[in-house]
């Protein structure tokens, strides 16, 4: 490394040891103000998500528990890791290797928790839309929390392993005090884009095809015999939309997952291994989904609404507010 003068370092004192600090462009201000307002638009909303299916007995359902499963590690991305990467791309690290070596670890579960959270969804839906007739008991809420465990569970293991055993460290690779790096194994690399991305984007887009056909079949289904339908089938039919209606709904979640989860694959497929400050920035696209998922569920799910003027009105304080009736004649899925 070339040095002509010690001010420009975030280490003057190391000299050639020590990285150059950042250049400071208004293109690298303006992206920064940018996800900062991401970062905290993310940890509002998904604490409002987590407050209300939480707070709410009506919302403890299997779906709502993936649901919170998913808004704890989007409100872990906001609160933690989106500044984690301000400070990476824009500032020196001057935290030192054992943070940044818990930083890269915490990025990484959030990451890995996140597709498990999203397998999770697409197979509770499979099965509610179609094998309905064994969805009471093959998908219960006990069954849901153990399934949010053992997600997390496997999310810390697999990235333990994972970062342990497929990172080069740093003191072989001579680089300069001053950045939080982390560059993978090639090998390393090739699992992890299996494990990470092509097995559980295939299990997701599988499961979805199935579910998107029989969806429209039942809907097809339903339209065709709505004039035949009688009183005491009412009911069922109102039960299969809200099923129905579910199902579009974590769609569409999915689908943005996907557009969102896929072009930082891309990446890696194109070779790029440094996942530093020089990577490409399409790792913000990830990062930004976590933002865009409790904007679908007030899109799509009138309970989040009334869930937030409860919250914001302070009136989720009052006793008793954890039986208010949330869902106001909408089927419990």
């Amino acid at each position: 490394m070339e040095v002509n003068d010690g001010a420009d370092l975030c280490f003057p004192q190391l000299l050639n040891m020590s990285c150059r600090k950042p250049t400071s462009r208004s293109k690298m201000v303006l992206l920064n103000i940018l996800v900062s307002s991401v970062s905290l638009l993310t940890v509002s909303l998904n604490l409002l998500v987590i407050i209300s299916i939480s707070h709410f007995r009506q919302l403890h359902t299997p779906t709502n528990i993936l649901l919170l499963s998913l808004a704890v590690s989007d409100f872990l991305v906001g609160l933690l890791v989106l500044p984690g990467e301000i400070l990476r791309k824009s500032f020196c690290w001057f935290l030192g290797l054992v943070m940044c070596s818990l930083y890269t670890y915490f990025a990484f579960v959030t990451l890995t928790t996140s597709i498990g959270n999203m397998v999770l969804i697409s197979a509770e839906r499979y099965v509610a839309i179609c094998d309905p007739l064994h969805y009471p008991t093959r998908v219960t809420v006990q069954r849901a929390r153990f399934c949010v465990f053992l997600c997390w569970f496997c999310s810390l293991l697999y990235s333990s392993i994972f970062l342990k055993c497929g990172v080069i460290e740093p003191d072989t690779l001579n680089l300069c005090y001053g950045q939080c790096v982390l560059v993978v194994h090639f090998i390393a690399g090739a699992i992890d884009l299996i494990l990470s991305f092509i097995f559980p984007i295939t299990i997701i887009v599988v499961l979805y095809v199935r579910v998107f056909v029989v969806a429209v079949s039942q809907a097809r289904a339903m339209r065709s015999h709505i004039t035949a339908v009688t009183l005491q089938h009412s009911a069922t039919v109102t039960s299969r939309k809200s099923e129905l209606k579910a199902a579009r709904t974590l769609g569409v979640l999915v689908a943005v997952f996907l557009m969102c989860f896929c072009p930082y694959y891309c990446v890696s497929l194109a070779g790029d291994s440094g996942l530093s400050g020089s990577v490409s920035y399409v790792i913000y696209l990830f990062y930004f989904n976590s933002c865009l998922n409790p904007v679908i569920y007030a899109l799509f799910y009138p309970w989040f609404r009334r869930a937030i003027k409860l919250i914001v009105t302070c009136r989720i304080l009052q006793p008793g507010s954890c039986d208010t009736n949330i869902l106001q004649g909408e089927a419990v899925k």
